[in-house]
């Protein structure tokens, strides 16, 4: 019983560790806009997403009860090692693609996770099937098309409405917009991703016995997460909102504001249906909508594709990392241990690598290297340092 306490302790702060990398993973969908286009100083607009975050946290519990009761059998024999290598999976696929300053899904590497996870350890009938279809992988291809198609429209709608006005009017008041559009982003991506982590950890509850099967999450549960969330959107993912805010499109403020706008909507939809969505995937659908929506806009599609593989890698690229490490984990105490020590190592590692190309509020809106280009470079004799 000692164990299972321990185990489930490590498994709470690991699952609290996940939902600060998901803050700052996806601070980019909520502000990049808002920041590439000077709405909002970096720094005030990473300090308003974090209380919206936090806010958002609170509206709706529907999206826990998908991970907590949905996707996994809880009845399948599930236990804590099984959650814990899913989320030692969820947070190194988050660290390596926030290391490359690629906008991929917090959310599908952490289902990702838990279904190799879950896969590896009781097999099959552990997972829902129906459920993965019809809550993530569905929402996942039609959610970016549709937050496109609307952030098109709007955009195509919101120039033509202004064609004649005073061009410096338009563009404060565009800004205007575009910032309570982000607020309002914002307080979608705290009720969407905040119960992500908040099903986690009540699932890990389920399966020690703490709580019964279809249980919410308790109230402490439900801070925990959202403060959590709050401070690592605080730390700023500055590569990705680079990415997000200069390397998809150049986007004016008209366009930021129809893009969060659309985005926002499709986000806050879902969530009150119990979609597991990625928020990454309909923010940028936004941006590359509104990106064709200006008569003069600009696709670099070569980004665009880019992200789409690392989208297509994701969840079974966490799959296998947290199969793998449920195998691990089942070898006892010392598995559980060895599980760990890669986690803080691999982190560790990533953010040694990091240093070495600094992206922070300074330069954040500097002009952006392409994807495959943002990863620290290596020096070797007579070749320019990194900036």
């Amino acid at each position: 019983m000692e164990h299972v306490s321990f185990l489930v302790t490590a498994v709470v702060i690991t699952a609290l560790a996940f939902d600060f990398t998901n803050g700052f993973h996806d601070t980019a969908n909520s502000m990049a806009t808002s920041i590439a286009t000077g709405a909002l100083r970096p720094k005030v607009a990473v300090a308003i997403s974090a209380v919206l975050n936090l806010a958002g946290a609170f509206i709706s519990v529907a999206v826990a009860k998908t991970i907590s009761g949905g996707i996994l059998d809880e009845k399948a024999g599930l236990k804590p090692q099984i959650v814990f290598a899913a989320l030692i999976g969820a947070i190194l696929w988050n660290l390596v693609t926030w290391l490359r300053g690629i906008p991929s899904s917090s959310s599908h590497a952490l289902y990702g996770g838990l279904i190799g996870a879950t896969l590896f350890a009781v097999g099959s009938h552990g997972v829902h099937f129906d459920v993965v279809m019809t809550k993530i992988i569905i929402p996942a291809v039609a959610s970016p098309v549709v937050a496109g198609l609307a952030a098109w429209a709007a955009t195509k709608l919101a120039y033509r409405m202004t064609r004649n006005g005073d061009e410096q009017v338009n563009r404060r008041g565009f800004k205007y917009g575009q910032v309570a559009s982000s607020m309002l982003v914002s307080v979608a991506h705290g009720t969407s991703d905040g119960q992500k982590t908040m099903g986690v950890i009540t699932l890990t509850l389920i399966t020690a016995g703490t709580l019964a099967p279809g249980s919410n999450p308790p109230l402490w549960v439900i801070l925990a997460a959202g403060v959590t969330m709050a401070l690592g959107t605080y730390i700023g993912g500055w590569r990705i909102i680079r990415t997000m805010g200069k390397g998809i499109s150049d986007i004016e403020p008209a366009q930021g504001f129809t893009a969060q706008s659309a985005a926002a909507t499709v986000i806050l939809t879902s969530s009150h249906m119990g979609f597991g969505l990625s928020t990454t995937h309909v923010c940028t659908g936004g941006i590359l909508g509104a990106g064709k929506g200006r008569a003069d806009g600009v696709v670099h599609w070569s980004t665009a594709r880019r992200l789409g593989y690392a989208w297509l890698l994701t969840l079974p690229a966490a799959g296998l990392v947290g199969g793998l490490g449920v195998l691990l984990a089942d070898q006892g105490v010392w598995g559980e241990i060895a599980l760990g020590a890669i986690g803080i190592g691999g982190a560790a590692w990533i953010y040694v690598l990091s240093r070495r190309q600094k992206v922070d509020a300074t330069n954040v809106v500097d002009a952006t290297p392409s994807i495959a280009e943002s990863a620290p470079t290596v020096v070797t004799p007579n070749a320019p340092v990194a900036a």
